[in-house]
């Protein structure tokens, strides 16, 4: 007789540290757990998409690539971005699209990959430093990365595009983010002065099949082609909003659905007169919502939410400003009618402080989704940047292409004193890291003083880690001259989830073979 020794826990203890998500233990009927206590180990593997960066000639992107340091990781890996291929489909939002005939000039088809597609975008070289690549004009693609072994844990990009002139001119960021089945982005707008696109991105070798949901102020828009959308395989695909619905409205609720697949998505709004920028998705629906770091010179400051669903949601606004939680005159309470957007001008309501908006149930609570838009500078030198409902920072979170003058940091205690750790990384071109802490007081907002890496050379990361106390979230907002525009961009810093809870077993659950 055979002895084979097969682990059951092991066994899903590797396949969560591969995908990144616990799978931890299965209680018997009292509720007792047959697991001791789960020991945190690196997620082995991860993966994330960038959408194409823009349409313009003008453009110029920049990608960032940043691991932090973890312990426990192995010691090999790689992590890499690569052209995810051209568009899929003949036209966007066309149903069940099909791969054309590779073109002329050895470039292939619409849903293949270019010839130069495998040649990676950037490469990383070591965890701890950030690793920078570009791309220049309108034929940039979507990319598809992935990062194992040393590389995986708390992988972090960022895609920063500048647009010198036209729709959207200015600094448009966005973290590329792991693919997903369903998305919420509360702040989209249909209106004559947007051109706004969803870019979905399919990392894998099969279709993905998208539904495009549209809601506004009245509820669902009437849309035409938003559902059974084919996405092709290692394919982005722009789709424009306009193309979806004729109704013209300021404030658009867009919820992406996957039938089949994965993607990963963004919103990318352009305005004809306030430049434009990255949409991020919003925190999956939750009662309470906290959306981090507003500029403090914010001149103009538009919420933005949604209720999913049929029940209505009533909401308290607060602003937790430096010095304590405050309430927006005239906007104390925010009605949201189920499956409706509604939105809220609140002006200049930074008056010169950096904030945070706090939305908590005023009665009973009902989940939603938000975010805001936040304009800077006045007349032709204005400029817009989104923030979206986020994920508390947790163990780790981390934002990059920092630079020595252009990066502001932002940290928020909504409900509990915290202390934090700040960690600047060594620079993309020389460097060595620095770390400091501070104490965020509850109910606050503080605008941290960002350490810089001495002897900064290129861009740098920076790592927020929870030390201790309550949850705390933040947002890193980067700026860059443009032509006499204070050009500006806002990221969320959630918790990068690179580490996983992995149960340890009381004893050996072996099968015993022929």
């Amino acid at each position: 007789m055979n002895r084979t020794t097969l682990s059951l826990i092991a066994g899903v203890g590797a396949l969560a540290a591969v995908t990144g998500f616990a799978a931890l233990t299965s209680p018997d009927a009292s509720g007792a757990s047959p697991a001791k206590a789960a020991a945190e180990l690196p997620v082995e593997r991860t993966s994330l998409v960038c959408p194409a960066p823009s349409s313009s000639d003008l453009a110029e992107t920049t990608y960032t690539s940043f691991t932090p340091v973890t312990k426990g990781t192995a010691g090999d890996g790689k992590a890499e971005l690569l052209s995810a291929g051209e568009e899929s489909g003949p036209a966007a939002g066309d149903k069940g699209a099909k791969d054309e005939k590779a073109g002329k000039d050895g470039k292939a088809g619409k849903g293949g990959k270019t010839a130069a597609a495998d040649k990676p975008v950037l490469t990383a070289k070591e965890p701890g430093k950030p690793v920078t690549g570009d791309a220049s004009g309108a034929d940039s693609p979507a990319l598809v990365g992935t990062a194992d072994g040393k590389f995986a844990p708390g992988w972090t990009v960022q895609q920063t595009t500048q647009v010198a002139a036209g729709t959207g001119r200015g600094l448009q960021g966005v973290n590329c983010t792991a693919p997903d089945t369903e998305f919420w982005f509360p702040g989209a707008s249909t209106a004559p002065d947007r051109t706004d696109y969803v870019h979905l991105t399919n990392p894998d070798d099969s279709a993905a099949v998208v539904d495009i949901e549209l809601y506004g102020k009245d509820g669902a828009l009437e849309t035409t082609v938003g559902e059974g959308i084919t996405v092709q395989p290692h394919s982005g695909e722009p789709i424009l909003l306009s193309t979806l619905t004729s109704e013209k409205q300021d404030n658009v609720t867009v919820h992406v659905s996957v039938r089949s697949g994965r993607v990963g998505a963004s919103v990318q709004a352009l305005d004809d007169k306030l430049g434009g920028d990255w949409l991020a998705a919003s925190v999956d629906p939750t009662g309470s919502l906290v959306l981090p770091g507003i500029p403090k010179d914010a001149t103009a400051v538009r919420l933005v939410v949604f209720a999913p669903g049929e029940v209505d949601a009533d909401l308290k606004v607060r602003l937790a400003s430096p010095s304590g939680s405050i309430t927006p005159a005239g906007n104390e309470t925010l009605h949201v009618k189920g499956g409706m957007t509604s939105a809220v001008d609140l002006g200049d309501v930074m008056r010169g402080e950096p904030g945070s908006l706090v939305l908590t149930p005023s009665d009973h609570s009902v989940p939603v989704v938000a975010a805001v838009r936040v304009v800077r500078g006045k007349g032709a030198a204005q400029e817009t940047a989104f923030i979206p409902a986020s994920r508390a920072v947790g163990k780790r979170a981390t934002a990059v292409d920092n630079t020595a003058k252009g990066t502001k940091l932002s940290v928020t205690a909504p409900s509990a004193t915290a202390k934090i750790k700040v960690t600047a990384s060594a620079g993309s071109e020389g460097g060595s890291a620095v770390s400091k802490t501070y104490t965020v007081k509850s109910g606050t907002t503080q605008e941290v003083e960002v350490p810089v890496p001495s002897g900064l050379k290129g861009t740098y990361a920076l790592t927020v880690e929870t030390v201790s106390g309550g949850p705390v979230y933040a947002s890193r907002t980067l700026t860059s001259s443009l032509d006499g525009v204070s050009a500006f961009t806002v990221q969320a810093l959630p918790d990068d989830r690179g580490m996983v809870a992995v149960p340890e077993a009381d004893e050996d659950l072996s099968v015993l073979q022929k």
